[in-house]
C-alpha cells in the first residue's frame, strides 16, 4: 500500500525537520501518526499525499491517498463541488440528461450515474442537508467544511486515507459518526489526532521525532502501556544514579575529613621530633600532593555520574519535569457565584435557546458545558462572565476574579515577548529573578525569554497562560476553558489536565473531548 524510505525534510530556512523516515503500511492498516507539537506530522502526511515533496528519500504508493487536511483555507475558492471533486460529473451528468450525450462528458461521468443521489446522501450523513454543491466552500463553518470533506468519502470510496486532525472542529455528534467510519471502513488509514477516544480505533501506532519514526505494534492504551513502562524504568534509572551521586559525595567527604586529620596528627608528631624546617615544607607538600590526588579522582567519579544523571533526566518528558504550584482561592466551597433565572439571549430577535435557562454555579464546582455546534455554549459563558447581557431573565453575580481561557490562549499578547507577557501578570511585585525562575519551571529557558508570543505553538500559549496563572500569585477564582485541546498535542493535553487538577478553585469547562473531562474530574453537566 505505501512505502516510506529514508525520508527527510528540511525547511527552506534550512533547519532539519526529520530525517531517516522508513515506514511500510500494509491493506487495511488503521495507524495513528503521533509525536510532539512541531514534529512534522502534517508535513509528512503532506508529503504521502503529494502535497510536498520530501527533501530526501521516496514514496511509494500503490494507491492514490485521500487526503483531508487540518485547515481548509486554500479550498475557499472553490464550490462545495470543486472541493469533492465531483462538480464535473454533476455537469456531465446533467448535459446527458437533458439529450446533450457527447463522448467528452460521457468520459467525465465513467458510468457514476448515481453521482447525485450519493451526493446527497453523503451530505446528509453527515447533517449538510442545507447546503447546496454550489455553495463556496468559504462560507462555510469549520466544522462543516471537515464534515464536507469527510462525506467525500463515502462519495469516492477511497483504498487509502489520510486524515489530519479530523476531530477538531466536531460536536460530540459528529465525532461519534467519525468514530464509526473509522471502525466500520475497510481503507487503509493514516490518521494525525490528539483526540484519544479517536486513537483508541485504531491498531497501529507510529511514534514520529526528529531523528525517525518509532512503530507500536498494538492499539493507542498498548503504546500507553509502553510509554509508562519505559518511563518508570527511566526514573529507576535516575533514582539509581542519584543515589550512587550521593554514595560518591559521602565517599569523598569522609576520605578528605580522614586524610586532613592523619596529616595534622603527622604534623604534630614531626614539630614534636623536631624535624627541620626544610624537611616539614617537604612532608607538608607531599600530603597537600596527596589530598589534591584524592579529591581529584572522587571528584572525576562525581563529575561522570553527574553527568549521566542529567543525560537521564533530560530524557523525561515535559511533564515530568515541570512545576506547577497553584494556590487556592479566596472563596469558601459552596458560595453560590452566578444565578440566572429564565435566561435566554436573542440572536436577529429569535431566542438562541427553545425554554429559558435556570442555573446556578457555586464555588469549588467543576462543570462541563456541552452540546452540539452552533448550541449556545459560548453565549452562555459571556452570559456567565457578564460580557453579554440576556435578552431575558435575571442574573446575579458574587464578586470575584474570573479568567477565561479559550482554545487559542487570547490572553496571550503577540506583541509581547515571553518575560513581558508574564511581567504583565506581575500583581505580587515578584522579583525578575523569581519570575524567570518560575518561566523555567513551565520549560521557559534562557533562550526563550526573548522570544516574541506570536511564534509560540499551541502547547507553548498553553503553558505560558498556565505560567502567568502562578506568577499572579493568587489563584482567580473561576477558570473558564473553551474547547482548550483543540490545538495541543497528546503531551500538552497531559501537561494541563496536570495543571487544572491542582487548582482548587471554580472550573467551567466547554470541551467535546470526553476522556479530558473525565480526567479533569468534572462533576456536574450543563447540556444545551
Amino acid at each position: 500500500m505505501l512505502t516510506l524510505q529514508n525520508i527527510s525534510y528540511i525547511h527552506p530556512n534550512k533547519d532539519l525537520l526529520f530525517e531517516n523516515i522508513n515506514l511500510n503500511v500494509n491493506d487495511r492498516d488503521k495507524i495513528a501518526l503521533i509525536g510532539n507539537n512541531g514534529s512534522g506530522k502534517s508535513t509528512l502526511l503532506k508529503i504521502i499525499a503529494k502535497v510536498l515533496q520530501p527533501s530526501s528519500g521516496s514514496v511509494i504508493r500503490h494507491n492514490e491517498p485521500y487526503y483531508i487536511p487540518q485547515v481548509f483555507g486554500q479550498y475557499n475558492h472553490l464550490s462545495i463541488g470543486q472541493a469533492l471533486q465531483v462538480e464535473d460529473k454533476l455537469i456531465a451528468l446533467h448535459e446527458v440528461l437533458k439529450g446533450n450525450v457527447t463522448e467528452d462528458y460521457l468520459n467525465l461521468l465513467n458510468d457514476n450515474w448515481d453521482i447525485e443521489d450519493r451526493c446527497a446522501a453523503a451530505l446528509t450523513h453527515w447533517q449538510l442537508t442545507d447546503l447546496d454543491l454550489s455553495q463556496p466552500l468559504a462560507s462555510l463553518s469549520g466544522g462543516q467544511k471537515t464534515k464536507v470533506f469527510l462525506a467525500g468519502i463515502s462519495i469516492h470510496q477511497p483504498k487509502f486515507i489520510l486524515l489530519d486532525e479530523p476531530s477538531n472542529h466536531l460536536d460530540r455528534l459528529g465525532r461519534q459518526k467519525l468514530y464509526d467510519l473509522i471502525q466500520s471502513t475497510a481503507a487503509t488509514l493514516i490518521v494525525v489526532s490528539h483526540d484519544r477516544e479517536l486513537l483508541a480505533h485504531l491498531n497501529t501506532v507510529c511514534e514520529l521525532s526528529q531523528h525517525g519514526i518509532t512503530t507500536y505494534g498494538g492499539s493507542y492504551d498498548f503504546y500507553v502501556e509502553q510509554k509508562e513502562t519505559a518511563k518508570n524504568a527511566l526514573n529507576q534509572h535516575i533514582h539509581h544514579k542519584e543515589r550512587l551521586l550521593r554514595k560518591a559525595k559521602e565517599k569523598q567527604r569522609e576520605i578528605l575529613e580522614k586524610q586532613q586529620k592523619l596529616d595534622a596528627k603527622g604534623k604534630g608528631k614531626q614539630e614534636k621530633a623536631g624535624i627541620a624546617r626544610i624537611m616539614m615544607n617537604t612532608l607538608k607538600n607531599n600530603a597537600e600532593n596527596s589530598s589534591a590526588k584524592l579529591k581529584s579522582v572522587h571528584q572525576e567519579k562525581i563529575s561522570n555520574i553527574s553527568q549521566e544523571l542529567q543525560e537521564l533526566r533530560s530524557n523525561r518528558s515535559d511533564i515530568d519535569q515541570m512545576k506547577f504550584g497553584f494556590n487556592n482561592s479566596g472563596l469558601h466551597t459552596g458560595k453560590i457565584l452566578f444565578k440566572g433565572n429564565g435566561l435566554n439571549f436573542n440572536y436577529h430577535t429569535q431566542p438562541l435557546w427553545k425554554e429559558n435557562l435556570d442555573i446556578q454555579i457555586h464555588s469549588g464546582e467543576r462543570i462541563a458545558i456541552k452540546g452540539s455546534n452552533g448550541s449556545g455554549k459560548t453565549t452562555l459563558i459571556k452570559l456567565i462572565l457578564g460580557t453579554l447581557h440576556p435578552s431575558a431573565g435575571e442574573i446575579t453575580f458574587t464578586p470575584g476574579q474570573s479568567v477565561y481561557i479559550d482554545q487559542d490562549y487570547s490572553l496571550i499578547g503577540n506583541e509581547l515577548s515571553v518575560y513581558d507577557q508574564a511581567q504583565l501578570f506581575n500583581t505580587s511585585s515578584l522579583q525578575e529573578h523569581e519570575i524567570k525562575v518560575r518561566l523555567n519551571r513551565f520549560l521557559f529557558g534562557k533562550n526563550d525569554w526573548d522570544k516574541p508570543c506570536h511564534i509560540l505553538s499551541g502547547g507553548e500559549r498553553m503553558r505560558l497562560m498556565l505560567c502567568c496563572l502562578i506568577v499572579q500569585g493568587q489563584s482567580p477564582d473561576t477558570i473558564i476553558l473553551d474547547e482548550p485541546t483543540n490545538n495541543l498535542d497528546i503531551q500538552n493535553i497531559e501537561i494541563l489536565t496536570a495543571a487544572i487538577n491542582e487548582y482548587q478553585g471554580t472550573l467551567i469547562v466547554v470541551s467535546h473531548d470526553e476522556i479530558f473531562l473525565k480526567q479533569i474530574n468534572t462533576e456536574r453537566v450543563i447540556q444545551l
